[in-house]
C-alpha cells in the first residue's frame, strides 16, 4: 500500500472510531504528545481556536469516552471525508480533507411489522457539521500516527452554560 493510502486510512479509522464512540481506537491513532484543536469559522478564511487543545492519545480517548454524547437508540452518526490532499515527505505527512457529519435516526420497526405502503429506508439522515481536517502525521516504527490534528469547523459552536 502506498504511503498516501496509509495516511488516508488513518483518517478513515479516525472517523469510524468517532461514529462508534470508540475512544480506545481513536486514541491509538495519536502520539503521546499529539495536539488536537477544534477551530470555529469566524469569518471568510478566519478560524478561531475553540476550547483548550487535547494533548496526546490518552486525552483523545478520555474525551471520546467521557464527553461525546452517546447515540440514542436507533441513532448514529456518519462522518464522510472527501477531496483528500496528501503530501508525504519521508516519515512525515500532511493531510487535508473536507468532512461532513450526518445525524442518522432509524425508526423503530413496529412489533406488527412495517405498515402497508412502507418502502425504503425508515428514518432520517441530516447533515449537522462540516469543515476540514488539517492533520500532520509521523511514521513511527512503520506506523503512521497523528501528531497534530486541527478540526476547522465551517460554523461557530456553542456549549451548554456558555463554556468554550
Amino acid at each position: 500500500m502506498s504511503d498516501e493510502r496509509e495516511v488516508q486510512e488513518v483518517l478513515a479509522r479516525y472517523v469510524r472510531a468517532t461514529d462508534r464512540r470508540d475512544g480506545r481506537a481513536q486514541g491509538a491513532l495519536f502520539t503521546d504528545d499529539a495536539v488536537v484543536q477544534i477551530h470555529t469559522k469566524e469569518g471568510p478564511d478566519r478560524y478561531e481556536p475553540f476550547g483548550e487543545p487535547l494533548i496526546g492519545g490518552a486525552a483523545v480517548q478520555y474525551a471520546v469516552d467521557n464527553f461525546m454524547e452517546p447515540h440514542p437508540e436507533g441513532g448514529s452518526s456518519h462522518h464522510t471525508t472527501s477531496d483528500h490532499i496528501i503530501e508525504v515527505d519521508g516519515d512525515r505527512a500532511h493531510l487535508n480533507a473536507q468532512f461532513i457529519v450526518f445525524r442518522v435516526r432509524a425508526r423503530r420497526r413496529p412489533e406488527a411489522g412495517w405498515p402497508a405502503g412502507a418502502l425504503g429506508a425508515q428514518g432520517t439522515v441530516e447533515p449537522i457539521e462540516s469543515g476540514y481536517y488539517d492533520t500532520d502525521l509521523r511514521r513511527i516504527d512503520g506506523e503512521w500516527k497523528i501528531v497534530r490534528h486541527d478540526v476547522l469547523m465551517d460554523m461557530p459552536m456553542a456549549l451548554p452554560g456558555g463554556l468554550t
